[in-house]
């Protein structure tokens, strides 16, 4: 497909949509609308992509360039209808040979091959217009396809201008369109806007094209869905759950176990290998990454994670976190950003961890919170363990060592070393370095003071229970 120039429509307000954020901006499976579009776009490997921008175009431009580089942006200031539109990005790119595909911003759904097979359709026919159509069993509200008897088509026409048996036509305009780009910027300068919105609109190159004797056919496409556009967040809610619906039976058709398809999200920038078996009520986000055997769910929530070999993550949240080969995760684990788990290593249940590396087979059970740290090869980190990494100014960083055994409800205040194979008492306050091999306690002989409560918490129902201890014990040792 030489000299192929792809023209995007991104330049309307989108003000059905009510939201200070430009409408193709707006997020669907993992990616913005116009970012499906331009994906689908690239597929056809044009020589140039031009994207009309106009409303908000200081929101739009930079993140259409961040995700196509060498993208050409044509400005619309005022928005005069599609042909307006069309005719500012023929100029911006100076397009005046070969082919042009124009496609809107906000058809999230669109697909990568049928654009191809669409644009191969139309220079293999030589056709001045081709017009990507669909046949639907509900046609109202859609500009009706009409053919001659050669199957060449006629006109589109709107449905408030169409008579009873055109209405009746089931085959609609997608508003995908593809011009032999020399008839086109010869006709855009021959629409006219004489007309109830006073716009210039593109389908009347239809027109011009038969009226100069030039070919106008259609392209059927079998999929005509991921051609439907949003125009409000309620259309939006549901091309997210038709792109979501398609995302997860391609993977069950790739090899991948989904128990439950409709509790079950998957961005469409996520990476899953065969034989991973996802769990009811996941939501795998982002750039994620989930290796062969792995098993995730039920109920997780992982934005941008890689999931190692036979891993196993349950209910957990995790974002910018990589998991290692069968090591463990969950349930109730939260994994902040810069989490690393080594290979056969565990995260327990109701364990937080941000900016953590943790060694092969280390593991931190229970109830604990790890941050700033680095915990070596083996060690076990007792339950109720606080890695205090903020001094209320600045983070520190913990280290512990390989093979290190440290005691249930400890505080390791940062900055602190725990040497290789060190072990610390239940309670301890780690202040201070621990020695490689050392036992570090921190605690004093336990002391206690009789009949504290009673002389302390009088009338409470706490001194009358202990009041009541006291009277059943000397019960119990036959004391009256």
């Amino acid at each position: 497909m030489d000299n192929l120039t792809v023209i995007v429509l991104a330049a309307g307000g989108g003000t059905r949509m009510k939201s200070k954020t430009m409408k193709v901006l707006h997020p669907v499976g993992g990616r913005s609308m116009i970012g499906h579009v331009l994906s689908a776009v690239q597929a056809t490997a044009p020589s140039r992509i031009v994207a009309v921008v106009g409303h908000q175009r200081e929101q739009v431009g930079p993140h259409i360039q961040q995700l196509v580089p060498d993208a050409v942006l044509a400005v619309q200031e005022t928005q005069d209808g599609t042909g307006h539109a069309v005719r500012v990005a023929c100029e911006a790119a100076d397009v005046r040979e070969g082919t042009v595909v124009v496609a809107a911003g906000d058809t999230p759904l669109l697909d990568g091959q049928s654009l191809r097979e669409f644009v191969a359709d139309h220079t293999a026919s030589g056709r001045a217009v081709s017009i990507l159509t669909g046949i639907v069993p509900e046609p109202k509200g859609y500009g009706r396809i009409v053919r001659d008897r050669t199957g060449d088509v006629v006109a589109i026409v709107e449905e408030k201008d169409a008579d009873d048996e055109q209405r009746g036509i089931h085959e609609i305009n997608s508003g995908i369109l593809a011009f032999d780009a020399a008839f086109l910027t010869d006709a855009l300068g021959r629409i006219g806007n004489d007309n109830a919105s006073g716009e210039y609109y593109l389908t009347d190159t239809v027109q011009i094209a038969r009226d100069a004797g030039l070919r106008v056919g259609a392209y059927i496409v079998d999929d005509v869905r991921q051609t439907e556009g949003a125009n409000d967040r309620a259309q939006l809610a549901e091309l997210g759950r038709e792109l979501n619906r398609r995302i997860v039976t391609r993977w069950m058709k790739d090899g991948v176990t989904v128990m439950d398809p409709a509790t079950t999200w998957i961005d469409a920038d996520v990476v899953l290998e065969p034989d991973v078996t996802i769990l009811p009520g996941t939501q795998l986000l982002g750039a994620t990454v989930v290796r062969e055997d792995a098993v995730v769910g039920p109920d997780c929530t992982l934005k941008d994670c890689e999931i190692g070999l036979g891993a196993r993550v349950v209910r957990t949240h995790g974002e910018l976190a990589v998991i290692g080969d069968r090591a463990t995760v969950g349930p109730y684990a939260h994994l902040r950003p810069g989490t690393r788990l080594g290979v056969e290593g565990k995260i327990g249940g109701f364990v937080e961890t941000k900016n953590a590396a943790i060694g092969d087979r280390a593991k931190v059970p229970h109830l604990s919170y790890v941050g700033d740290a680095e915990i070596g090869e083996g060690a076990n980190i007792g339950a109720g363990t606080i890695f205090a990494n903020y001094d209320g100014v600045a983070k520190h960083r913990t280290v512990v060592g390989r093979q290190a055994r440290t005691g249930s409800n400890n505080t390791f205040i940062a900055p602190v070393s725990i040497g290789d194979g060190a072990s610390t008492g239940g309670g301890a306050v780690v202040r201070e370095d621990v020695p490689p091999g050392a036992l570090a306690v921190s605690a004093g002989s336990q002391r206690n003071i009789e009949g504290w409560v009673v002389s302390r918490r009088s009338g409470t129902p706490q001194a009358e229970a202990a009041q009541g201890g006291v009277v059943d014990g000397d019960a119990d040792t036959g004391v009256s």
